[in-house]
């Protein structure tokens, strides 16, 4: 299931939302299709397997994608927590991932720049994917918003049982495949260190 969540929006952020719109209209196609829509969106069972997108939706997603320039190492290494980062980053879970994408500020001055009239977390939407949509849902990002280049940083999920962390963790190395036939450098955050 597809799920936007956004954060409370201005007038001043209509130019971002209409940046996102691809972004959004993906989640709104993906949820009418989905079948989880008439399973009442149940978690999987940590047997069930989970479905990957097509080799046609990479090599589609690949080309959108290689349109963002190689990752600067030496900006995204110089990151040393999420709340700082600027790229899209996962949160990858038992059967889906959080795409967490900062759109890029519409307002070119630095007046108020991330202060109360401008927050930075306004700018942010958090998008729900399964993982067979990822490709398709990384390239509706717009390349404003991969300030760092072509790389992702992705962590697991905070608080996870022990008994679905198997499973979050085999999600999370279907992810790192699939990112690396996207052709994005993966930035794997751990939580204790907060370093890859």
């Amino acid at each position: 299931m597809l799920r936007v969540v956004s954060s409370p929006s201005s007038p001043a952020n209509s130019s971002a939302r209409r940046v996102l719109r691809p972004l959004t209209a993906l989640a709104v196609s993906a949820c009418l299709a989905s079948p989880f829509v008439l399973s009442g969106c149940r978690s999987a069972s940590a047997g069930t397997t989970q479905q990957m997108a097509s080799p046609a939706q990479i090599d589609s997603a690949r080309q959108s994608l290689s349109l963002i320039p190689p990752p600067s190492k030496s900006r995204y290494l110089a990151v040393h927590s999420l709340s700082t980062w600027e790229n899209p980053y996962l949160t990858v879970q038992q059967n889906i991932a959080t795409l967490h994408v900062t759109l890029a500020d519409a307002n070119p001055t630095s007046l108020g720049n991330d202060g109360m009239l401008r927050p930075a977390g306004a700018r942010r939407q958090d998008v729900i994917v399964r993982m067979s949509d990822l490709p398709e849902a990384l390239s509706a990002v717009p390349e404003s918003s991969w300030p760092y280049g072509r790389v992702i940083a992705i962590e697991e999920a905070h608080d996870t049982p022990a008994s679905a962390r198997p499973a979050v963790r085999r999600n999370v190395e279907s992810t790192l495949k699939t990112l690396g036939d996207l052709g994005v450098v993966v930035y794997e955050w751990n939580e204790s260190s907060g370093q890859h």
